[in-house]
């Protein structure tokens, strides 16, 4: 239970605080991760030295750097297709042929598509944030609203695709072909995601769309559909950025935008945008990393396995452990791969679906990772939205609505498939 306290403490100091000031602006999130990271290196057994030297490795977690260098690269791009006027003409262009009152919508279903396509939600994310923003500013929208949708969009494509490393791990860990756990994951998704849909079509339905647009430079929209296409195509999420941020420069040199060091000036201050996001995700890094050295993750396995004893709390368990394990290490994937073997284990004995148990780990860990603040995708997206990302967390409608689907889909034993299974060697087994 001590090794949890840093997790009760955040809660406290971030959360309670700020509802009884009733302003998340009152307490910095800075503020609340550093006091955290102290009171977690404070509370946590051994030498100081080997708890820096623990705190250190999770905050250099070769997962987190490579987030870390996405953040970088992304303010750079952002900023300066901003700063030479692509956003503005790509929002223009949009507005221009897609109906107003089909935009929210549309917004959803094109990252739903594009995460499918690419099987990532940060890929998403950085693509086509800065597009949902600039449709906000335009139309006087909520801004953290339009954010929200695409992340939600962008989880819809990372519980599902086939190149999605959630999906990967989970099929693999246990045992059953993607095509097996695809089919049993989309009775899930699928509703919950046209729900959204329906939702975010009647909640645009009286948006209204300025008619007195400016008239588009199509020049200066080739940098966002390039980065758009080669995302879809499945390119490197930092190849992406890179073609991006060249792009920028070069077609901002060509219309007058820029020349060289305003170029340059325009990607360092989007740089800089990002630094608060930054030192936020390497002290979570560490944080987390030392809750999981102190045994904190075990003890809650512990304390779930020791209720289980039905095939429905069987697989409710297990959709709590991935849940919990995951807003420990703000890592959908690190989560599931945590879980899987006892996961497996948990679904040997009590004679479970091994396609649902799949579909289980990847549903609640992308449920749990697009609802909390500290999550990679929160952060990347309140970071070009330049908003907190507490801000963003009342409008994120489909990481709910998704895992009150798959709670249901336990709770009354619904999204049972077929008897007969093929595991990847091809073997069938009867369920």
């Amino acid at each position: 239970m001590r090794s949890l306290l840093p997790l009760f403490f955040f809660i406290v100091i971030y959360l309670v605080a700020s509802i009884v000031a009733g302003d998340f602006y009152k307490v910095p999130i800075t503020v609340a991760f550093m006091l955290t990271a102290i009171v977690s290196i404070a509370t946590s057994r051994g030498r100081l030295k080997n708890r820096l030297r623990n705190f250190s490795r999770g905050a250099a977690e070769p997962n987190l750097l490579l987030m870390i260098w996405i953040f970088v690269l992304a303010g750079a791009f952002a900023n300066s297709a901003k700063e030479m006027g692509s956003i503005a003409d790509v929002v223009n262009l949009t507005l221009s042929v897609v109906p107003s009152n089909a935009l929210l919508a549309g917004l959803f279903i094109a990252a739903a598509l594009i995460s499918l396509s690419i099987g990532t939600s940060v890929g998403t994310i950085v693509a086509l944030t800065p597009i949902a923003i600039g449709m906000a500013e335009v139309m006087h929208a909520s801004v953290p609203m339009l954010t929200a949708i695409v992340i939600g969009g962008s989880f819809f494509g990372d519980n599902l695709s086939f190149i999605s490393d959630t999906t990967v791990v989970a099929t693999q860990s246990q045992g059953v072909r993607m095509s097996d756990k695809f089919r049993t994951n989309i009775r899930i998704a699928l509703p919950a995601a046209l729900l959204m849909v329906a939702i975010y079509a009647f909640m645009g339905y009286d948006l209204a769309a300025p008619t007195d647009l400016p008239e588009v430079n199509y020049l200066k929209v080739v940098p966002y559909l390039v980065v758009l296409v080669a995302a879809a195509c499945g390119v490197n999420v930092l190849l992406v950025l890179c073609l991006g941020i060249v792009l920028t420069g070069a077609v901002g040199m060509v219309c007058g935008d820029y020349d060289v060091y305003s170029w340059f000036a325009a990607m360092g201050n989007g740089i800089s945008g990002m630094g608060e996001l930054i030192i936020i995700t390497m002290l979570a890094g560490g944080i987390l990393e030392l809750i999981r050295s102190n045994g904190g993750i075990r003890y809650i396995m512990r304390k779930i396995l020791s209720h289980v004893n039905s095939q429905r709390s069987a697989e409710l368990s297990i959709a709590a452990l991935v849940s919990i394990v995951d807003l420990c290490t703000a890592n959908n994937t690190v989560a599931i791969i945590t879980v899987a073997g006892i996961a497996k284990d948990i679904s040997q004995k009590f004679a479970l679906d091994p396609r649902r148990v799949a579909s289980i780990l990847d549903t609640f860990s992308c449920t749990m990772q697009g609802l909390i603040p500290y999550g990679a995708q929160l952060l990347m997206a309140a970071g070009l939205a330049k908003c907190s990302p507490v801000d963003l967390m009342p409008h994120l409608y489909y990481p709910v609505t998704l895992g009150l689907f798959a709670l249901i889909a336990i709770l009354f034993r619904r999204n049972k498939p077929a008897t007969a299974i093929t595991t990847p060697d091809n073997k069938n087994i009867t369920i």
